[in-house]
């Protein structure tokens, strides 16, 4: 079975030049391996990769179900930034931010990253004092993020309508230079990539259908659908079904699953400058390299494993895109698509040891996990490699939902859920 059929499309996407020609080993999966992550996203590559790069643990298999990047790193709508309120998220999201910035670079991969700016409009009192909040916070916290007049938010974003006849006129806007975006699908090719090189086995179509667990308590295999695979050090990184895998080591996690919906317009030459978000209208755009404009929104109401969200999400947010950005009303939207997302009961995510010995979980992230890539993996690849958690994802344990010392980034993340 070839391994990285999925990844002759690379090539195509990228013109396939004769300066690249990777040879990708395609492997049938060990008997055994030092490490093993479910999950082929962009967490989960780039958690074998730092395993591999700065831990030396390079005996790693990372088992995908379908193809590599093919759930919701695929799925999202390319967004970096790292002004959160609180001090935990703030140095999470920022210590990813800082990768994302050598990123390209460290993998010999062009990831796309584009620091063109993030955006985020006030249109109420209430709004106004809240982003404010956020400058003062984020600042504190020597993350960078300023208030700017409705004037100046027009000038840094032209197509922006700043009429005072708004339904909701805007009123300023918080924004953070330092983000932007990058090609969600690059990043999985380019952490794959590099911990092919460094000897990780990818491998995808294989379906992990049980966790086998000793007599002491403590993980010893993985059953899948290619065979049994012994291992004592597990991570679980499959955004959506987290709660799914967990149970079959016999745990029950704090986790909802929503859909979460996004589309794209036909493409069009270069007309948008940033990315913009509004929660109080309910969306986000910005535009891609391809032209296409990229909008979303939160998440749908219900609770649910399907990647089809409801009808009512993307009109409500395309009416808002045509109010604060009237040029865009003759615009023919090209595809939508649906992700499913974890969420947490305090909206922020869960990177951790679990009770059960050599099992460890990334999950929950709900609507942040794209943005976090790099900084995620690198943590938790520390905790996996360590058994102790890195500084940075220190409070984001499991137990702190028993303990009561809860991240409630769920309104402070700046975009409704």
């Amino acid at each position: 079975m070839q391994t990285f059929s999925a990844f002759s499309l690379i090539r195509r996407a990228f013109g396939g030049h004769a300066g690249w020609q990777p040879q990708w080993r395609a492997p049938e999966p060990k008997a055994a391996y030092d490490a093993v992550i479910i999950g082929g996203g962009g967490h989960g590559l780039g958690t074998a990769y730092y395993l591999a790069s700065e831990h030396g643990i390079r005996n790693i298999a990372v088992l995908e179900r379908g193809w590599i990047g093919g759930g919701n790193t695929g799925r999202n709508t390319t967004i970096i930034r790292s002004n959160y309120l609180f001090d935990e998220s703030a140095a999470l999201y920022d210590h990813a931010v800082k990768l994302w910035e050598g990123l390209s670079r460290e993998l010999n991969y062009n990831v796309m990253y584009s620091p063109r700016g993030v955006m985020m409009l006030a249109h109420t009192v209430h709004d106004e004092q809240v982003f404010k909040r956020h400058v003062h916070a984020n600042r504190a916290n020597g993350v960078d993020n300023e208030w700017l007049t409705p004037q100046q938010a027009k000038e840094f974003c032209p197509p922006l309508n700043i009429s005072p006849q708004l339904r909701y006129p805007v009123l300023g806007a918080a924004l953070q230079r330092r983000g932007g975006t990058a090609r969600h699908d690059a990043v999985a090719w380019g952490y794959a990539r590099a911990a092919d090189a460094l000897g990780v086995d990818i491998i995808q179509n294989c379906e992990v259908t049980a966790i086998r667990r000793g007599f002491d308590g403590a993980v010893e295999a993985v059953e899948t659908t290619r065979g049994t695979i012994r291992t004592k050090k597990i991570g679980v990184v499959t955004a959506g079904h987290t709660s799914v895998v967990m149970a079959m080591a016999g745990l029950r996690v704090p986790l909802e699953s929503f859909p979460l919906q996004a589309l794209v317009s036909e493409p069009v030459k270069p007309v948008f400058p940033c990315v913009v978000m509004s929660n109080t209208v309910h969306a986000y755009i910005s535009q891609s390299d391809k032209g296409e404009l990229v909008i979303g929104a939160g998440t749908d109401a219900f609770v649910s494993y399907s990647q089809r969200g409801g009808l009512h999400v993307p009109a409500h947010t395309l009416d808002a895109i045509c109010e604060l950005f009237p040029m865009f009303r003759r615009m023919r939207m090209l595809r939508n698509w649906g992700g499913i997302v974890d969420t947490t009961p305090d909206r922020s995510p869960i990177i951790a040891r679990t009770p059960v010995p050599g099992l460890y979980v990334n999950c929950g992230w709900g609507t942040g996990g794209f943005k976090a890539t790099p900084g995620s993996a690198h943590v938790f690849a520390w905790t996996m490699a360590r058994d102790e958690p890195h500084r940075i994802n220190a409070p984001f344990t499991l137990e702190r939902f028993r303990d009561g010392k809860l991240i409630d980034e769920a309104a402070a993340a700046a975009v409704a859920h």
